[in-house]
């Protein structure tokens, strides 16, 4: 699936839910696919692993966090970052996305 309002593809998104000021989706990666560096102005984002392992990288501060299916995240709003699946193997996870108006902010790649 190619996400073209935010430039980069991935396997499949399942929109579960949606209202205002908030979204349920379930994301899959294959193997190689990124969700890439961004942030969001309003909104946090929860993530829940399916499949995994998963690595969402954070920056402000600087961290990596491996979840493995059944484990979550909360990324806050503001926080850039980034999704692969671990050692740029496939992923799945569910993701949370509120309680604002949500936008995807395009960060540079780390240096």
């Amino acid at each position: 699936m190619n996400d073209n309002n935010r430039g980069y593809t991935i396997q499949r998104r399942e929109r579960i839910a949606e209202a205002e000021g908030l979204r349920v989706s379930i994301l899959t990666l294959a193997a190689g696919q990124e969700v890439p560096w961004h942030h969001h102005s309003e909104i946090d984002d929860d993530f829940f692993c399916m499949d995994g392992p998963m690595l969402v990288q954070t920056r402000q501060p600087d961290a990596a966090h491996e979840l493995a299916p059944g484990q979550t995240l909360k990324v806050p709003a503001g926080q850039p970052h980034r999704v692969t699946g671990k050692d740029d193997g496939p992923c799945r996870f569910l993701i949370v996305q509120g309680i604002g108006v949500y936008d995807y902010v395009a960060e540079a790649d780390a240096p």
